[in-house]
């Protein structure tokens, strides 16, 4: 009886250290987060700068756009959508680029993978 309360005891001193230790570890990670929140905040008497707006443009039907506007996207698309879609943000971003320079708005166009 007394060896199985000796077991009993250590698997309980062994789970107390786990969690112990989990519990140290998410005090850290949580201690880092706020020291990166306080790194965000401007210290107090910065001068603080309008939010950037960015204009965010998704094509919701690029296969059937590609297949429209190309016979070899018809024949490729089943087959390599990924690529497909690809082509057609490049195209898009091509021909958004161009209609801005022609009306002489300078613009920034890239394309982010989510």
């Amino acid at each position: 009886m007394l060896i199985i309360l000796a077991l009993l005891l250590t698997l309980l001193t062994a789970t107390l250290l786990l969690l112990l230790r989990y519990a140290l570890q998410q005090r850290q990670a949580l201690q880092a987060a706020l020291n990166e929140m306080e790194q965000l905040n401007p210290a107090p008497g910065a001068r603080v700068t309008a939010p950037e707006m960015v204009l965010t443009i998704k094509v919701l039907n690029a296969i059937e756009v590609a297949k429209r506007e190309s016979r070899s996207a018809r024949i490729v698309a089943p087959h390599m959508p990924v690529t497909v879609r690809k082509m057609v943000y490049k195209q898009v971003m091509r021909e958004v680029g161009m209609e801005l320079s022609q009306r002489g708005i300078e613009s920034e166009i890239n394309v982010e993978f989510r």
